[in-house]
């Protein structure tokens, strides 16, 4: 590429970095997650939210079973087996159809890994009835519900998502622990503690909650890096796998996607992952088969600074 056909910013051309290196890419590996949005609804504002969700914030509507039973349908043609389905949002407990999504996923034998602040929404008495009534006949073996805490301190969750956020989301915490739910925490680690201390706060959290939880175990408390929407981090290149010993098969993309419905769509869309919705470079297709034809091009900050830098990955 000649110096003037360089791109005059970073991650803006699909092939080239701003230096005029070629951008790395990830391809198809193969389904090992499907993630469902249920929309970006939710009943808290947190400040560092990825994807501005809030009361208002409707830009991505609730999904209905009608979305969700075609890619159910695609999933059984893909692969014979069962895989891990995830639900976010937003907060999925306040889409109206939340329950016989859960019921369609769980009743073809995926395992089911459900996002949530455990607050308001899912402590509803339809909810909480709903949730029994899956484990009851039996269908909530392979459920996982994720709570999200932005701290094991209370004073630093409050700050990000409201007075009194921290309480009722350790309310919810409770119930799911004496429901018998299998729960896993979402956490982040203060700029203040290394990796250490914050799963020992957060461990320590969970044992005087009445969680089952493994505070060692990183599936069972998530810390994820932090993405800073201003963010500068490298692009980056073909060379980055070697210099950082990554292969592409690590990283998100390569066996994730999330399915978003925008609103006023006529019908549900594939994205590359659960962190880019509002980039239309990273809208895929109406299908799967569609929306994992090509590799993904890693054109985004986030691809540098949460995958691929950050080591993070949304799925269990």
């Amino acid at each position: 590429m000649a110096d003037t056909d360089f791109p005059a910013e970073k991650f803006t051309h699909p092939d080239f970095t701003a230096k005029g290196e070629t951008r790395a890419s990830v391809a198809w590996t193969g389904l090992k997650t499907l993630w469902f949005n249920t929309g970006t609804l939710c009943n808290i504002e947190c400040r560092n939210c990825y994807i501005l969700s809030s009361p208002k914030n409707d830009r991505l509507v609730y999904l209905t079973l009608a979305d969700v039973m075609p890619y159910l349908d695609e999933v059984d043609r893909m692969t014979p087996d069962g895989v891990e389905i995830g639900i976010t949002g937003g907060e999925p407990f306040m889409c109206p159809d939340i329950l016989p999504i859960m019921e369609a996923i769980l009743f073809r034998e995926h395992s089911l890994l459900l996002l949530t602040n455990a607050m308001r929404p899912m402590m509803r008495p339809r909810i909480r009835e709903g949730l029994c009534r899956l484990r009851d006949n039996g269908l909530a073996e392979k459920l996982t519900l994720r709570v999200s805490l932005d701290s094991h301190d209370p004073a630093l969750h409050d700050a990000e998502r409201g007075e009194g956020a921290f309480e009722e989301a350790c309310a919810g915490l409770r119930w799911l622990a004496d429901e018998g739910f299998q729960v896993a925490i979402a956490g982040r680690q203060s700029l203040h503690e290394d990796e250490a201390a914050a799963r020992a706060g957060y461990g320590a959290l969970a044992s005087s909650l009445g969680l089952s939880l493994d505070a060692a175990d990183p599936k069972q408390l998530v810390l994820f890096p932090e993405m800073i929407p201003q963010d500068d981090p490298p692009e980056i290149t073909t060379a980055c796998w070697g210099i950082l010993d990554k292969v592409p098969e690590s990283i998100m993309c390569a066996d994730q996607r999330m399915v978003i419905r925008r609103k006023d769509a006529a019908r549900a869309t594939v994205t590359a992952c659960t962190l880019l919705v509002d980039d239309p470079a990273f809208e895929l297709g109406h299908t799967l088969k569609q929306a994992t034809a090509e590799p993904v091009k890693l054109n985004h900050p986030w691809c540098a600074s949460f995958c691929v830098l950050g080591g993070g990955s949304c799925s269990a």
